[in-house]
């Protein structure tokens, strides 16, 4: 217990709290708080020490002094990297107690599984300590620390950069040194010196060479210079640069030439100082850059501990990835963050992107290195909704943004044809809803008349009497002409022709009323000289969920592109923002359940519900992002769903429906391959001209037997 007391009394004063914080800020109370501290006790509780550990940064085996087990390669890692971007308490030139600050986070994050692990610009003294940079008893003591630095993370899978002031050729420069595993990989030199504010750094510091060198740190040569990139050999798409200082403009060439040059990762060794207004800017930096780079951004900024004489400095650290900020500090903490990035996303990005032409700028060396990359319990968060923008004003404007499209692209067809006429079959549900209110909005803009939109309702047997006044509500309330044309006899009369049982509700009694409808709303257009606008949307052409030539089919798709999930949100959009009564329709419609309504009701309640049949789209819309969108395999979808599902899908279900969406996927491309034309207003589209083109006959094999192995 003596030993446990004394570095937690170690690890207090290293941070400058006093007991009564350490208390507030982990929630043990302080008399059992000084119990510990005291030894007078003979064993404390696991929870105890977990709360006083996460209240020091630390882990809980760093505190009892336990080495680290070095965790087996994972065979299942799925691209994810967990990387921690590290402030810490630092003393401004006390260069040992730095370092023993250093290594306790370096525990700390590797406790966390964390493969990369960044601590700020000259985190080893500090970025503020003026002319004692030229002091000699300072540079030989960040110079031998480098060494103490890199013994103690033997014990660590991690790779770790560390800011440190180091001397070459009888000049001085600002480094980077990227540690692991009991040896220095190399040291990165700063680039771009700052003479702005209390950054007076021509006064002590070299610029870093455009030819790499080596340099020589107690007595050993290291590779030395900006263009240096770390290469892991058994994951390829692991790739890092360095880049050192805080200049947003000063630092983006040396970025862009990282990125050229192959590198996945940037990592960031920052010491800005604060002002106003400073850490929102630095926030879209990172997001800015990751975006424009396709790669991940890894910031790691100087803190509290920096000298306040003119300045403050935040300890603001950022992770982002193509442009997602996924994790930050708060300012003015000492903390981590810590997440994963995904190689696997970034790499993607890189080949559909096309921004980045991956080719080896000149004067650059690959420093390679073997580094497990580890199973990581996923911490980064995914939207369940991954087609809807989650900030409200966003949402608002990008809704607005579709409506928009959606009209603008009937314009132009119906004015390339001009014609003044459209017709929609109008069902009650919401794909037919949003298509006519994006119709609606298309002739408002062209000043047509609304009564040129025909809206036909076809009440056969499955229509229920809700669905059907929902539909002669909304076409009275927007002003269309309505027409309502009863197919009942004409399929009756399809079935004694083709000689079909009505009475067997098989796959032909559903789809014969379908390709009915088409066939009425068609001839409509015929009879007034219009068109047919579809109303199918994105996640029903995902699962096949149309009759081939029936819904299927229309002379422009206007919804062809957005997903269930999304439309749901554009009509309540238009609820929200409409007159009493449209807002009264429109909700009615919302609370009605899916339904293709070919089977004939239970008395009033609406007996084919289509999520009950082809499952949640709420899933369906994330599993259609995650493999259209991002590539990814189904097994690391599922991986996803699981923790972004938790608490709201079992397991069992998650499974059923993803094994469900890829034998759909795949078996129903020929109905893709055959889309009307239709604009894309969103991130996906399944037009066979470009957007989306894969053979009717692909093989569903690799993506089945892929989810079949979480199974085992």
């Amino acid at each position: 217990m003596a030993d446990l007391a004394t570095r937690i009394k170690e690890l207090k004063n290293l941070r400058r709290m006093t007991s009564q914080e350490l208390s507030a800020l982990s929630g043990v109370p302080l008399g059992t708080l000084n119990k510990v501290l005291s030894s007078s006790t003979k064993s404390v509780k696991t929870e105890t020490l977990k709360k006083i550990a996460d209240a020091l940064s630390v882990s809980v085996s760093v505190l009892l002094g336990e080495k680290r087990e070095r965790p087996k390669k994972s065979g299942a890692n799925y691209g994810f990297l967990k990387v921690a971007s590290v402030t810490p308490s630092l003393k401004l030139g006390s260069v040992l107690e730095n370092v023993s600050e250093i290594k306790n986070r370096i525990s700390y994050c590797a406790h966390q599984r964390a493969s990369l692990i960044t601590f700020p610009e000259l985190s080893l003294c500090g970025k503020t300590v003026g002319d004692l940079l030229f002091n000699e008893l300072l540079l030989e003591k960040c110079e031998k620390s480098l060494v103490d630095i890199a013994d103690f993370s033997r014990d660590y899978d991690s790779l770790i950069f560390v800011g440190a002031p180091l001397r070459h050729n009888g000049a001085l420069y600002n480094t980077a040194v990227a540690i692991l595993r009991g040896d220095i990989l190399g040291v990165i030199a700063k680039d771009c010196l700052s003479d702005l504010g209390d950054d007076k750094e021509s006064r002590y510091f070299a610029k870093a060479q455009n030819k790499n060198r080596e340099i020589t740190i107690c007595g050993r040569s290291y590779p030395f210079g900006k263009k240096l990139l770390f290469k892991d050999r058994d994951c390829p798409l692991f790739k890092i640069g360095a880049i050192i200082g805080s200049g947003a403009d000063s630092l983006a060439p040396l970025s862009m030439m990282h990125a050229k040059s192959g590198a996945t990762v940037l990592v960031n060794l920052s010491s800005q100082y604060e002002t106003a207004g400073a850490s929102r800017q630095r926030r879209e930096w990172v997001k800015s850059l990751s975006k424009m780079l396709n790669l991940a951004v890894v910031v790691s900024s100087a803190g509290k501990g920096e000298s306040g004489t003119d300045f403050v400095y935040a300890g603001h650290n950022l992770i982002a990835e193509n442009g997602k900020l996924l994790t930050e500090t708060n300012i003015f903490t000492e903390n981590c963050a810590i997440t994963e990035i995904d190689l696997e996303l970034i790499n993607k990005s890189r080949i559909t992107g096309g921004e980045i032409d991956e080719c080896l700028t000149d004067g650059y060396d690959e420093i390679e290195f073997s580094l497990p990359l580890q199973e990581c319990e996923l911490t980064r968060e995914y939207s369940r909704s991954p087609f809807i923008p989650e900030d409200e004003n966003l949402r608002n404007e990008y809704i607005e943004e579709i409506l928009n499209i959606q009209a603008e692209g009937l314009i132009r067809r119906l004015k390339h044809i001009n014609c003044k006429k459209t017709v929609i079959g109008l069902s009650g549900g919401l794909d037919s809803t949003l298509a006519i209110l994006a119709t609606c909005r298309a002739y408002d803009k062209m000043l047509y008349s609304r009564r040129d939109i025909i809206a036909v309702t076809m009440p056969c047997f499955g229509t229920s009497e809700r669905t059907k006044s929902n539909s002669v509500d909304l076409a009275d309330c927007l002003g269309v002409t309505l027409k309502e044309i009863d197919i009942t006899k004409s399929v009756r009369q399809h079935f004694e022709d083709i000689g079909h049982d009505e009475k067997n509700t098989d796959v032909t009694y559903e789809n014969a009323q379908a390709r009915e409808r088409t066939q009425v709303i068609m001839d409509v257009a015929n009879e007034v000289g219009g068109i047919v606008v579809g109303t199918g949307d994105l996640s029903e052409l995902a699962l096949g969920w149309a009759t081939y030539n029936g819904d299927h089919m229309s002379m422009f798709s206007i919804n062809g592109s957005i997903p269930k999930t999304l439309i749901r949100h554009i009509v309540a959009h238009e609820a929200k923002n409409g007159s009493s009564e449209l807002n009264r329709i429109l909700s009615d419609i919302l609370e009605t359940p899916v339904s293709p309504e070919l089977l004939p009701p239970s008395g009033e309640e609406i007996k084919q519900k289509t999520e009950d049949i082809v499952g949640p789209y709420e899933l369906h819309d994330f599993f259609i992002y995650h493999f259209v969108k991002n590539c990814f395999s189904p097994s690391k979808i599922y991986l996803i769903a699981l923790k972004t599902f938790d608490g709201v899908y079992e397991k069992e279900v998650i499974y059923k429906w993803l094994e469900s969406f890829i034998k759909r996927f795949f078996a129903q491309q020929f109905k893709r391959s055959c889309l009307p034309d239709g604009v894309s207003v969103g991130e996906i589209s399944f037009s066979p001209r470009g957007s989306w083109v894969m053979p009717s006959d692909a093989m569903r094999s690799l993506w089945i037997d892929d989810l079949a192995k979480v199974k085992k």
